[in-house]
């Protein structure tokens, strides 16, 4: 395929993409190769926590950089050391372990959890996980999401992983077998539809691990870092998980990811997890840079007075136009429509003049916004008002 200057055929096929290329971005802006400005709220996918090119990334980028890029992470590095101290501090682990994608730190979890139950479950390996959960694309990880198709695409699937539905706490005690080592679940289910685990489903969940000798593996690849307005998701819920992977956020835009554990679940001998990039001080530099970011006074607080203007907005959006309504956590919020319009909402959006605006549906009746954590009030209200602009020119 060619349009204008550019010949896209030395790319590999793997999605549908729009006629345009992205060079450059700002905050919550992007601007094309024909100079067209778009209003952001996919960022990545909830990647670029503090928007495009953030100057404490790029200030990180650069001093890192002219010091020290990969050393291999067969001797340590003062960055990694530096942001794992940050991430333990944080939160209720002990070690953590760099990698470079939330499916790659997923699929470092399901080996801990299985070593550990070689250790002391008499090799017991299953993970139970959910319906309509999405945990990466590694075959192991497609193999313990839930999302619709997925068993056949590469089968056979990596066994051990049977699927309970989410907020029923019946289905995963139907589940619980001998061969049981952990149960794994995100605190909101992003791609299944920014569905939120209630609290008492979480704090149920522990109980029953605790009953059971099981682990609780918590993916935070999408909800860490601030994301639902507290650093970590599992802090609402009031529980202490025994593994957490995050991802996404925590790199701000660059490839970096990281599974956490406590002290007496890190079980791995030397060589059974590696990876050559893991935990170099390029990126592991960039992650203390935007974890000092979110971690600054007012800031999460912040997200949270943003976040519950954002589904004021929205709830006032879903009542003028009949609609079931909003739900989410902090800054990963969905509208619930009455039709199945997202689609052609995502792509009437974009084509807006003079700007477009970005958005996502992972179902046909959802828009899931996942706006950088330092969007502005006006941002979010601009965006509101595009939105019910397109909606109006579709009900018309």
């Amino acid at each position: 395929m060619e349009f204008g200057q550019f010949n896209v055929n030395a790319l590999m096929e793997i999605t549908q993409r729009p006629d345009l290329v992205f060079v450059r971005g700002q905050g919550s802006w992007l601007e094309d190769h024909a100079g067209k400005r778009y209003l952001d709220f996919i960022q990545g996918w909830a990647v670029n926590c503090l928007g495009h090119c953030p100057p404490e990334i790029v200030q990180a980028v650069q001093k890192q950089s002219q010091l020290l890029l990969n050393p291999s992470p067969a001797f340590y590095n003062l960055p990694s050391i530096e942001l794992a101290t940050r991430l333990t501090g944080a939160s209720c682990f002990d070690r953590v372990f760099f990698a470079n994608s939330g499916a790659e730190a997923n699929e470092g979890a399901i080996k801990l959890a299985r070593k550990w139950g070689q250790v002391h479950k008499q090799g017991a390996f299953k993970i139970v996980t959910f319906d309509h959960s999405f945990h990466g694309r590694t075959l192991a990880t497609m193999s313990a999401s839930g999302k619709p198709g997925w068993s056949t695409i590469f089968a056979p699937q990596v066994d051990g992983f049977p699927k309970a539905d989410l907020n029923d706490l019946s289905s995963v005690e139907a589940l619980i077998d001998d061969q049981t080592v952990a149960i794994m679940l995100e605190p909101v289910q992003g791609e299944g539809g920014v569905i939120p685990a209630t609290t008492e489903f979480m704090q149920a969940l522990r109980k029953l691990a605790d009953e059971r000798k099981l682990l609780l593996i918590v993916d935070e690849v999408q909800t860490g870092m601030g994301r639902t307005g507290t650093m970590f998701a599992y802090e609402q819920a009031g529980v202490r998980p025994d593994i957490m992977t995050l991802g996404k956020g925590i790199g701000g835009g660059a490839p970096l990811a990281a599974m956490l554990a406590r002290e007496e679940i890190c079980v791995f001998k030397h060589g059974d997890q590696g990876g050559t990039y893991n935990g170099n001080p390029l990126m592991t530099a960039i992650g203390a840079a935007v974890f000092d970011a979110l971690a600054a006074p007012g800031f999460l607080e912040g997200v949270r007075e943003r976040g519950e203007h954002l589904s004021r907005g929205l709830l006032a959006l879903a009542a003028k136009w009949g609609m079931p309504g909003e739900r989410g956590n902090g800054l990963l919020r969905a509208l619930i429509m009455d039709r199945d319009d997202g689609p052609a909402i995502v792509d009437r959006a974009r084509a807006l003049a003079p700007h477009g605006l970005l958005l996502n549906a992972p179902r046909g009746n959802l828009l899931r916004f996942m706006p950088a954590l330092n969007v502005t009030t006006g941002e979010i209200d601009a965006m509101l008002e595009q939105l019910d602009g397109i909606i109006t020119g579709m009900r018309k």
